[in-house]
């Protein structure tokens, strides 16, 4: 498998980077999961307007799917379209949600997009098995492992600490991990992990290599974030950035 971050920036876009969109390709297929705010854009850049297979949406935040909507555009009008739906899993909800946010008076996204409602299990995208289970957000959110060719890579989404995130990055030879909130700070229960809190579940869980993630900059600061991830985990850790890349 190979990662490419699109977006990394935590809950609006940052100076430097879109909101959340990560895509995986493995044997030629190219899935994306989630397509936040500003994320289209890096996508042009760092692998294609086309180069999306299907997506999986972890949670319905703007900062996790907006551009979804937006990509309504490139998949409907495009001069040698329209293309043929492409695969959506996302949380219920999610058509109305896209929908509306492309635009109230439109209609359905039926055309653009065929939606599957995610609930924790196991099934097969492409040539991945997928592992979704619920986390611990505000809204129905859930992490992804995706597994290869004995490989693993887990995302943990959007969440503060629950067993679910735990179980989804056992083993996993790369860890795709939120780092929102620095320690001391106010950190909302239930929301987000911060830096520490993102190497306890790294360390917990054996996993190999740990990036980090959705780390808010404008609020917080990213060498606190690592110094805190570095220190409870003795694993390779670094900062997510848009383009960079990862064979898993």
């Amino acid at each position: 498998m190979r990662l490419t971050v699109l977006g990394c920036a935590g809950s609006f876009p940052g100076p430097e980077s879109p909101c959340s969109a990560y895509l995986v390709e493995a044997d030629g297929f190219r899935l994306l999961i989630d397509f936040g705010s500003g994320s289209l854009s890096s996508l042009q850049r760092y692998a294609g307007l086309n180069a999306v297979d299907a997506i999986v949406l972890s949670h319905l935040h703007c900062d996790h799917m907006m551009d979804a909507a937006l990509y309504v555009v490139v998949r409907r009008y495009a001069p040698d379209g329209p293309y043929p739906p492409l695969p959506v899993y996302a949380p219920a909800g999610a058509p109305e949600r896209l929908a509306g946010a492309y635009s109230a008076d439109e209609g359905p996204l039926d055309d653009v997009y065929t939606f599957y409602s995610l609930q924790s299990g196991s099934f097969p995208i492409g040539p991945f098995t997928v592992t979704v289970d619920r986390v611990n957000h505000p809204i129905e959110t859930y992490g992804v492992r995706l597994e290869h060719n004995g490989r693993v890579l887990a995302y943990s989404g959007d969440t503060a600490v629950c067993d679910a995130v735990l179980r989804l990055a056992q083993g996993a030879d790369l860890f795709l991990c939120e780092a929102s909130y620095l320690d001391g700070v106010d950190n909302p229960p239930g929301l987000h992990l911060t830096g520490r809190e993102a190497g306890e579940v790294a360390t917990k869980a054996g996993v190999r290599r740990l990036l980090l993630t959705h780390l808010v900059t404008a609020w917080g600061s990213e060498a606190e974030t690592l110094e805190a991830a570095v220190g409870a985990f003795q694993g390779p850790v670094e900062i997510a950035r848009p383009g960079a890349r990862f064979d898993v």
